[in-house]
């Protein structure tokens, strides 16, 4: 066993969705705390009505520092002493601040180096002030704390696929006038990048899926020049490919992972795929981040029938991540300095088949 558990900081999430009663739930099996130190950001309030409406039996430790937090039980740091409302069910301004003041906690924590990664429990797109800010999901409000805005990538996976866009959760209109050149690039050399460093896989290959079901002036003008920009830089992107026939014929199967152009046509092969343990993992920033992709799910929050999977998996996720991301970065920590000057042979370079479309 490890001396020093990997701290994994958990936010409550929406106080009125299912986020306490999945925690619960996961933390109800002492296994997982084998494998980490969980620091949950929230209330001891919230939390304990939740322990009440759901009558679980839970135990957990309420801590003001996450100094304070220790091995083998679940710690809860209070984030704030006010009294929160819970509405169980019916996503409020009210709870969604609740939710971004755990967030502001927990990355002030991270940023401080006493905790490791963050697993965040879901939120609902709700303003929260009379102005209407604050309505940006967690993972825009970590990359803008970490002064990388526009930098991040959302990779969507379950236990068969792993899926970007190149766009994100905007409208569909929206989505297609943001389509450009230098974004496919950035975006995909940072989906090839957390490939390598936070999955470990060596050479990784990502297919591109279209704009338009047949070619269109979208592909000639802007994926194919993406895609050769791509090839010579060494990332390996292969496309593009029209997503009804790529997914029919199963050929997602032979990537490691699909970006595509815009949020839906990412989301619904993934749902269709395996909506059970769907999660997120938000790549390119400093931090490792991970969150369920199922929502608050208000319409059964209190009911206690919430699936506490796919929390498990975000956990999981962090875990590996971590570990991956050392496992990489260990060797470039103290380089050996060369002894000679290597000579580049563009003679030599590996290329991989890629699939053909069939009739």
């Amino acid at each position: 066993m490890e001396e020093n558990k990997i701290r994994i900081a958990i936010t409550h999430g929406d106080t009125n969705g299912v986020g306490y009663e999945t925690i619960f739930k996961v933390f109800a099996e002492p296994a997982i705390l084998e494998l980490c130190t969980p620091i949950i950001y929230g209330s001891p309030k919230v939390a304990a009505y939740h322990r009440k409406s759901l009558d679980m039996q839970v135990n957990f430790a309420i801590i003001s520092r996450a100094e304070d937090a220790r091995d083998n039980r679940l710690n809860l740091l209070t984030c704030f002493e006010e009294e929160v409302k819970v509405e169980l069910g019916t996503p409020t301004k009210v709870s969604a601040t609740a939710a971004r003041k755990a967030l502001e906690r927990a990355l002030a924590d991270h940023d401080a180096g006493l905790v490791d990664a963050l697993v965040t429990a879901p939120t609902a797109p709700v303003a929260t002030n009379e102005e209407g800010a604050g309505a940006t999901s967690d993972q825009r409000c970590i990359e803008h704390a970490s002064g990388l805005d526009g930098k991040s990538l959302d990779i969507h996976l379950n236990n068969v696929l792993r899926i970007a866009s190149v766009t994100g959760e905007i409208p569909l209109g929206d989505a297609l006038r943001e389509i450009r050149k230098d974004l496919i690039v950035d975006k995909a050399t940072v989906f090839f990048n957390s490939l390598k460093r936070d999955f470990r896989i060596a050479n990784p290959r990502i297919a591109l899926l279209q704009v338009n079901p047949q070619d269109g002036s979208e592909e000639e003008e802007i994926l194919k020049p993406a895609l050769a920009e791509l090839n010579n830089a060494g990332v390996g992107v292969y496309g593009p490919y029209a997503a009804s026939e790529f997914f029919s014929q199963y050929s997602h199967t032979l990537f490691d992972g699909v970006l595509a152009m815009h949020y839906e046509q990412a989301m619904t092969p993934l749902r269709m795929l395996g909506e059970e343990e769907r999660i997120t993992l938000t790549a390119g920033l400093p931090i490792v981040h991970t969150t369920p992709g199922n929502g608050p799910c208000f319409d059964i929050a209190g009911e206690g029938t919430a699936d506490e999977g796919a929390l498990r998996e975000a956990i999981y996720l962090a875990i590996d991540t971590l570990r991956h991301r050392e496992e990489f970065d260990e060797p470039m920590a103290n380089p050996l300095k060369k002894l000679y000057h290597e000579k580049r042979d563009e003679s030599e370079k590996v290329r991989f088949s890629i699939p053909k479309k069939h009739d």
